[in-house]
Order: C-alpha cells, then sequence, then structure tokens
C-alpha cells in the first residue's frame, strides 16, 4: 500500500496490479491519489512484469475529480489547485501508455469526469453491465479534461464525443464496447475470470513483439499530439475552474450555498 493508502500496488505471478483506494469518495481524484498513482506507474515500469491490472475497489471504478475538494478550495487558490490536478492526472495517462506490455482496465462501475483519462490509456478494458462513462462537465460547470476533447474524438469520432459532452449523455457498459472505449462487457462474476483468460493469452506472448506493436500504435510524433491536447486540455479546465459560473455550477451540483 502506498504510504497514504490511496492506491497499492502488488505482483503476482509476473502480473502488476494497481488498485485505487478511496472507495468512501468513489476513487475520485485528489492530488495524493493521483501522486501515488504515477509512484506506482513508475514502480511497475521497473518491477520486470509482462502486463499491468489497473482496478478500483468499492462501487466505482473512479468519478473523476473530487468536486467537493475543488470547491473547499479557496476561490484565489482553485487555478493552482486545478493546474496540479489535471496536470499529475495527464502524467499518469502519459506514464501509462508509455508502458511496454499491455494494460488491462478492470472497470466494475462508474467512469466519470477526468477518470475515463486512465481507461483510454488502457489496451485492453473489462467492463460489468454496472459500468457507464459520462462527463458531467457543462453540468458542473468545468472544461473537459481526462482526454475528453484530447483523446476521445479520435477513438469514438468527433461527432459523438461532441454529443456525448455538449449533452452530458451517458455512455453505457454496451456503447462502451461497441464505440471501441472498452474491449468487452462481462457480468461481474465474470470479470475477473476474463481478465485471467486474457493475461493467459499474453503469457504466451513474446514481451519484445508487444512492446514493438504498442510502439506502432503510439509512436513519438502521436504521443507528442496527445501530450499537447491534454496539457491544452489543462489550460482550459484551470482557466474555466476560476471562473464565477463554475463556482456557481459547484454548489449547485454539490447543493451548497454559492
Amino acid at each position: 500500500m502506498s504510504p497514504a493508502g490511496l492506491t497499492a500496488f502488488a505482483v503476482v505471478n509476473g502480473v502488476g496490479w494497481i488498485t485505487l483506494n478511496r472507495p468512501e469518495r468513489h476513487n475520485s481524484l485528489v492530488p495524493d491519489l493521483l501522486d501515488s498513482l504515477i509512484g506506482q506507474v513508475e514502480s511497475a515500469a521497473k518491477a520486470g512484469i509482462r502486463a499491468l491490472v489497473l482496478r478500483a475497489n468499492g462501487r466505482s471504478f473512479s468519478t473523476g475529480g473530487d468536486v467537493a475538494a475543488f470547491f473547499d478550495v479557496p476561490k484565489h487558490k482553485r487555478a493552482a489547485y486545478a493546474g496540479r490536478i489535471v496536470g499529475a492526472l495527464n502524467t499518469a495517462i502519459l506514464a501509462l501508455v508509455d508502458l511496454p506490455f499491455p494494460v488491462i482496465g478492470r472497470v466494475q462501475g462508474p467512469v466519470t469526469g477526468g477518470s475515463l483519462g486512465l481507461i483510454l490509456a488502457c489496451d485492453l478494458v473489462a467492463v460489468t453491465p454496472e459500468a457507464f462513462f459520462q462527463p458531467y462537465y457543462v453540468d458542473v460547470g468545468f472544461s473537459p479534461d481526462g482526454g475528453w476533447t484530447a483523446l476521445l474524438p479520435e477513438r469514438i469520432g468527433e461527432p459523438k464525443a461532441r454529443m456525448v459532452q455538449l449533452l452530458n449523455r451517458r455512455i453505457d457498459a454496451r456503447e462502451s464496447v461497441d464505440w471501441g472505449i472498452a474491449t468487452a462487457l462481462t457480468p461481474a462474476t465474470e470479470l475477473d475470470r476474463t481478465i485471467a483468460g486474457w493475461l493467459e493469452t499474453l503469457a504466451g506472448k513474446v514481451p519484445s513483439a508487444i512492446a514493438a506493436t504498442k510502439r506502432r500504435f503510439l509512436p513519438p510524433e502521436r504521443r507528442a499530439v496527445w501530450a499537447t491536447g491534454l496539457e491544452a486540455e489543462r489550460e482550459s479546465f484551470v482557466a474555466q475552474i476560476a471562473s464565477a459560473a463554475a463556482h456557481e455550477g459547484m454548489a449547485r451540483f454539490l447543493r451548497r450555498p454559492a
């Protein structure tokens, strides 16, 4: 377990397992969790493993940035806090995509806000029927982060990505597979078996060939485009969260006095 207890990393039979561990807040993203996650990904990169599974404790995979934490930061400090949060999220996303071995997402519940980026960084993703993906930015008053504009349009097409975000439309588990966000839809009781099957198949492959394949899917020039897009999201997020509209939106979302 990490010092803050917000993530855990273990190696079992040559496979790394990173677990988000803030279930009482739906694994929502705060600085300590993201810093710990980055450290765990760095540990995974050095662990000599053949695959990594990213999972989460509790009913949700992760509900993105903790809106209450944003709201509780004094107004004059929100921009700096937001910059740190989104910057750390971007670092985590890029660290995951840079790993030379397969990264598998185990999604048992909601993925909202910026946490989508952690899933988009995975090579294979298994979801249960309870899982869904939803942005919430236009409801809360934020600007998109986590790859909703930088990465998702490439995956599902710009018209769908635009529609989902402007209407805050939920992408259900079946759609997430049909649209290419997830790889497989499986009952919760079969989730671990599905992932075990993938791991067994991958164990018979040549690691250097897997690494070469991953590099071809994300060559340096394409990775640079991703990094630039994520940074543009961070800058826009920071500018928007300092606005009165964002303050009012957070208060409304949290049902607190503005």
